[in-house]
């Protein structure tokens, strides 16, 4: 492997700042603060969207009918595509 190429892979603290969650994780993403974290200074970035306040893995997010697109379509507008009979 090359030498001066690669970013500094570290451990860094994410902060989910809407569910107030941290999460000590390797990374690569460069950062001027830090915090102290059992007992050792480690970076220290915010996030405002984790696992941990995203809709999808908290299960809060909206349902949507489970019946699909194609039959809501010809639900509201099947009247109207349908031939008339003479």
């Amino acid at each position: 492997m090359r030498t001066g190429i690669h970013p500094d892979y570290r451990t860094v603290v994410f902060h989910d700042t809407s569910a107030d969650t941290y999460f000590v994780v390797g990374s690569t993403l460069r950062t001027d603060r830090t915090i102290e974290w059992e007992g050792r200074t480690l970076p220290y970035v915010p996030i405002e969207v984790s696992s941990a306040s995203h809709p999808y893995y908290t299960g809060k997010q909206k349902e949507f009918s489970k019946e699909g697109s194609t039959a809501r379509f010809q639900q509201r507008f099947g009247r109207f595509l349908t031939p008339k009979s003479a």
